[in-house]
């Protein structure tokens, strides 16, 4: 591990399994308590990547948003069209 700022770390690499795996470091599952059985969101920006949160930890954040007034509507997402043309091809084989 090999830490990069305030709060920052670089924990290591991991490959990426046949089915779409990876194991999380060990380093990273003690400091923010990943344990068996957790339940973990995945979410991406297409500019800055993938980020791996505790379910547990966005409680508070999701209920902030919840409560926010209504804005203008967000726009519907919109897979890349490389992706989309893929996972059209994995559910046309299926």
């Amino acid at each position: 591990m090999a830490k990069i700022g305030k709060d920052k770390f670089i924990f290591g690499t991991v490959k990426v399994g046949e089915r779409g795996q990876i194991v999380i470091p060990k380093e990273a599952r003690e400091m923010f308590k990943i344990n068996p059985g957790d339940t973990l969101i995945v979410m991406g920006d297409l500019n800055k990547g993938i980020a791996i949160a505790k379910v547990e930890g966005l409680k508070g954040f999701a209920m902030k948003i919840l409560a926010a007034p209504e804005e203008a509507p967000l726009e519907p997402f919109e897979l890349p069209k490389e992706k989309k043309e893929k996972d059209d091809k994995k559910r046309s084989k299926s």
